[in-house]
This record gives C-alpha cells, structure tokens and sequence, in this order.
C-alpha cells in the first residue's frame, strides 16, 4: 500500500516527543504508548555505570481528572469541580517538609483557595541506582480547590502566585523543595531513573484510569549541570534539546526587564520576581520565563515566539505584518539563541517549535 511514509525524510530524533489525540479525548493507552516512546529513546540519554541512574527522564500530561478523583476518594481528600493537583518534591527531613508543606498551604490560602490535602505518591526505588536514591526526595501532591468564581486560566496565575511566594520563603533553608507542577491542567511525572522503569517507579502510571488527551516526554542528557531530580524534564510547560547559548544574556536582561514588565492581572509583581533562576539548566531558566509571560496575560504561542523567533531579519520573502510583528517585539525580548528543539503544552494546546 502507498502512504506518504518517506524514509528519505528519517532524522536522527533528540530524546523528547510529543504525542496527542487531536479530538482530545483522553485515553490510558496514549499515556501508555508515549511511555513506550520515551523508552526508546535511552539512547539519547546518559546513564551511570550501575546501569540503573539516569539523567532524568519524565512525562508531562494533561490531568488525569478520573485517575486523580479516584486516588483521592480514600484518602477522604473531597474535590471539586475545578481543582489543581501539584507534585511536589520535599526534603526526607520531617521537620523541613513539614515548615515547606505548611508555608505552601499558607500562600494558597492568602491567595483565597481550599488546600483539600496531601497525598504521598506511591514509587518503587528498586529502579533507582545508588547515586539517585541518596538524594531521593519525599514526593507528595497536594490538592487544591478553586472557588466557585474563578475560571481555570485565573486559578493557575493565582496559583502561580502563591508558588512563587512560597518558593522565595522556603528556598532560603529548604534547596530540596521543588513544586514540579502546580496547575488545574497539568501533572508531570519525572526522576532519576531510566525512561524504561519510569512506570515501574510510579506505579500510578500503570492505572488504566490514568488517562490523557496529549503527552510530552523527555529523556534527558546534560553537558552543564550535574544530575538533580528538580532538573529532570519535562519542566512545567515544556521539554527542551539542545542548547541556548545565549543563556548567561538571556537570564540577565529577564532579571532587568522584570521591573518594567507589569500587568494588572498580577496585584504584586514582586511576589513573582525574580522571573527566571539563575542556576540549573538553560531549559530550566527557559521554562520559568515562558510561563512568567503566561502569567502575564500572553498566550502560549505569543509567548514562545517571543522567546524563540524565527530568522527573520534577511528574508526578504517574509509578510510584512509578520516582519513588523517581530521588529515589535524585538525590542521587548531578545531571542533565546541556540540550536533548539522544544515540544510544549498548556494542557489545552500541544506545539512544537526549532
């Protein structure tokens, strides 16, 4: 049979992917299938001597609303309509996560929202080789309601909010803290671990009511940061290979033009500032500043173009509203040079972009 199928056209992939059922109908056998992919993609990555430590790995996924409703139902954790659930990483010292997860539920609170409880995730660490089960984290969700006024675009900048707030707080005594995903349309799954044990290390991952509409999927290789759980991807909107090596640039003019960015849609843009972190990974920073100008108002399509635009300055072929849309914007953002390839959602939208 004849099918526009071209091996002319094959290409060497880079350890990320993105897979979506463009009716969006969520499905247990897509989130199945992208880890399949992921596993294929090992080579791609780096892995220890021991043969069991990865670099990190993950996968970032719609809400899985009928695995997640489930889960909760024993545990007595009564959720409504609109709520968010956030994977959180927590230091093993009691006291530490105690002070993280009570600072986290305060600035959820101020920000007018039911902290409706915590949940410990299930793992298995016979997956984990020795370096990543020495600084393996407690990992936790917390879920949260929304009342009955907010819509979900106006729930995930609050929550955004109180993140950023509760971060700045927690980082100064805590570096082990991290809020992986925080959102009332998202939840990501990632570790140290090979792409082919993550199901076997979250075991919610093989429920068949775990069921998504998109999947992105990351199996990472980093030549400028040692590995760290918080820096396996995906990240909280995106997953990233290759390079910004305009990085050092970029992270500067981010901390700069973040006193004359404002909104009215944030009531204080210090809670938020810095925007960007100025340690970790490129794609981390990266990934801080597409959903500060998420935050912001802007949509993701607006938004990642800002950050990465096409080569636009010699095509002389280019539209004109298109050439003048860029030269606009240029004079806001600088691009995040680097050979990139970049696969991203919001939940609702899935793109990718080089």
């Amino acid at each position: 049979m004849k099918t526009l199928y071209d091996k002319n056209f094959d290409k060497d992939n880079c350890g990320f992917g993105l897979m979506a059922h463009m009716d969006g109908v969520a499905s247990h056998n897509l989130v199945h299938t992208s880890i399949l992919a992921l596993s294929r993609l090992t080579h791609r990555g780096a892995v220890a001597a021991d043969g069991k430590s990865g670099d990190g790995c993950g996968i970032l996924m719609s809400k899985p609303d009928e695995h997640l409703r489930n889960v909760c139902s024993p545990a007595a954790i009564n959720l409504k309509e609109l709520y968010a659930v956030g994977m959180v990483f927590l230091s093993t010292d009691e006291k530490m996560a105690s002070r993280a997860r009570h600072r986290l539920e305060t600035e959820l609170v101020a920000e007018g929202f039911e902290v409706a409880g915590w949940r410990t995730v299930p793992i298995d660490t016979d997956v984990c080789g020795e370096y990543p089960l020495s600084i393996l984290p407690r990992i936790e969700q917390i879920f949260v309601n929304a009342p009955q006024h907010l819509d979900p675009v106006r729930f995930d900048r609050h929550l955004y909010v109180a993140r950023r707030r509760a971060k700045k707080i927690i980082e100064k005594k805590d570096d082990v803290f991290h809020v992986v995903t925080l959102s009332s349309q998202v939840i990501c799954y990632k570790g140290l671990v090979l792409p082919h044990n993550l199901p076997q290390f979250y075991p919610d991952l093989n429920d068949e009511n775990l069921k998504s509409s998109l999947c992105i999927f990351h199996q990472r290789f980093s030549t400028n940061t040692w590995p760290e759980w918080k820096l396996a991807q995906p990240f909280r909107y995106l997953a990233h290979n290759g390079e910004i090596n305009t990085i050092q640039g970029n992270r500067n003019w981010a901390q700069a033009r973040s006193h004359k960015f404002d909104t009215d849609l944030i009531h204080n843009m210090d809670d938020v500032r810095p925007w960007v972190s100025m340690t970790g990974s490129d794609s981390l920073s990266l990934d801080n500043m597409l959903e500060a100008l998420l935050a912001g108002g802007m949509d993701i399509f607006l938004a990642m173009r800002l950050l990465i635009p096409r080569a636009w300055q010699n095509m002389k072929s280019i539209d004109p509203d298109l050439r003048a849309f860029y030269e606009y914007y240029s004079m806001h953002m600088e691009p995040w040079d680097g050979p990139a390839g970049i696969v991203l959602t919001d939940g609702r939208y899935a793109a990718c972009v080089m």
